[in-house]
């Protein structure tokens, strides 16, 4: 099986989540309430092995542990990493599809796997000691 990229554009109460194979072409793009077994279902129809990329913004805790927890690689992507700005239709659709791209081509505009709750607690109870 070829390489497959999974994009998530993550909101408060739903979600966008479109995969593309290696070819940049684009395999689905579904738009789903945010229930956890919902997304890996949705997540995993992309095939074994798929790399999954969700923009680092306010929220996507629950999502990254879920999908590392599943097994699946998961990855940040910077805000800023995607080019919004120069874009004349900016919807969760393209959104998502767009994340989906980042990671297949640009693997540098990504923040790296995220670090473990528990770890990033346990940073922050440092720095509030420190204080």
């Amino acid at each position: 099986m070829d390489r497959r990229y999974v994009g998530i554009d993550l909101h408060r109460r739903r979600s966008v989540i479109s995969a593309m194979d290696a070819a940049g072409e684009r395999l689905f793009c579904e738009r789903i309430a945010n229930e956890p077994m919902r997304l890996l279902e949705v997540v995993c129809a992309a095939g074994e092995g798929a790399e999954v990329v969700i923009e680092a913004t306010y929220g996507w805790y629950w999502a990254v542990e879920l999908l590392k927890e599943a097994g699946l690689s998961a990855h940040l992507a910077h805000p800023s990493g995607n080019d919004w700005g120069k874009r004349r239709v900016k919807n969760d659709e393209r959104d998502a599809r767009d994340l989906a791209f980042v990671i297949s081509r640009s693997p540098k505009s990504l923040l790296g796997a995220p670090q473990p709750i528990c770890e990033v607690d346990a940073m922050r109870a440092n720095e509030e000691l420190e204080q």
